[in-house]
């Protein structure tokens, strides 16, 4: 496919977010798709930043889409990560709409940033129509009917007037993705709500509660596992699965995945290269029972095929009649 992107991989992608490193430059390589760093970036401060006040939080990220532009002129920046994206582009729209705090913000960061870097999620650059189109013609593999809960979170859609998504409370795109893999996605009710976020440091109570509406409402529609984009989601609902189940006296067993994994399976990589080896609830057995065989496609019936079709079906309806005169015929001579 030849895309290339400006590539910010943020904290989690080097560390608690592995797997979904692991599956996302899987992915890459499968598609021709060039992730290119960016040198000497820094964290974006999604997480704590916007607690301590603007000016930090503005200029972490404008650093990081500064450097972009001076390094990779004219592409976007990507990033896989949901906080990263909401810290980025709110960065982005900022500093293109009120150029004089663009300038407050390049004198505090020492740089000369001018306000042409895009930046999208890693969510969005997968979920394009023509990449998901370009995805479907590289499937080894489908998944089988997996019954799945595609989970965004809070972060990945709103504010809408940062984000531009078409639907904040029901966002389809990576539904679309999944179900062109051979996914079942199901409908349910909490895929935009909050798993807890940071809270499950200071109030892990509170937060264990919303993660647990997160799982029960996922398992009453049907959802046999979890599918997010976002690292800190992910590890919120995998790495206190079980905690949930002792306080709740619930009994959850929902592996929960990037959804770079799943694809990256699609796409012929091994457990191990897509990451779902490395997670806290076991993931492998349910991807690998759904994982099967292409079925093919029927090809889309040709106007002389339609044409001798509708012949053959004229001249049967003929020889039905015709029989069916023929036995009242006979009917009539044994009466």
């Amino acid at each position: 496919m030849n895309k290339a992107f400006s590539f910010f991989p943020g904290c989690s992608f080097h560390s608690t977010g592995i797997s979904y490193a692991e599956s996302t430059r899987y992915i890459a390589g499968c598609l021709d798709i060039s992730l290119y760093e960016i040198k000497d970036w820094n964290c974006c401060g999604a997480s704590a930043a916007p607690t301590v006040n603007d000016d930090l939080m503005y200029s972490l990220s404008t650093r990081n889409l500064a450097l972009s532009e001076d390094q990779h002129p004219y592409l976007p920046v990507m990033t896989p990560c949901t906080g990263c994206y909401a810290a980025l582009k709110r960065a982005e729209v900022k500093t293109k709409s009120d150029t004089s705090y663009r300038t407050r913000i390049n004198n505090i960061i020492d740089m000369n940033y001018r306000g042409t870097v895009e930046v999208t999620s890693l969510l969005d650059a997968l979920t394009d129509p023509e990449m998901i189109e370009e995805i479907t013609k590289h499937l080894k593999l489908q998944l089988g009917g997996m019954k799945i809960a595609c989970y965004y979170g809070c972060g990945q859609v709103r504010p809408q007037e940062i984000t531009n998504a078409p639907n904040t409370e029901n966002p389809l795109s990576m539904e679309q993705l999944l179900n062109a893999a051979g996914a079942e996605c199901v409908d349910w009710n909490f895929k935009t709500e909050c798993c807890g976020a940071s809270n499950h440091v200071i109030r892990p109570k509170a937060a264990r509660n919303a993660t647990e509406r997160i799982f029960h409402n996922a398992q009453i529609n049907g959802a046999e596992c979890i599918v997010t984009a976002c690292p800190l989601c992910w590890m919120n609902l995998d790495m206190r699965e079980e905690k949930i189940n002792s306080e709740h006296k619930t009994n959850y067993h929902m592996p929960i995945y990037f959804f770079t994994e799943l694809i990256a399976l699609a796409l012929g990589a091994s457990p191990d290269q897509a990451g779902i080896t490395r997670h806290f609830v076991p993931a492998e057995d349910l991807a690998m029972q759904k994982l099967g065989p292409l079925v093919p496609k029927e090809e889309p019936e040709t106007e002389e095929e339609k044409k001798a079709r509708k012949i053959r079906e004229a001249l049967a309806r003929k020889a039905a009649k015709e029989k069916e005169k023929a036995e009242q015929a006979t009917a009539k001579e044994v009466d």
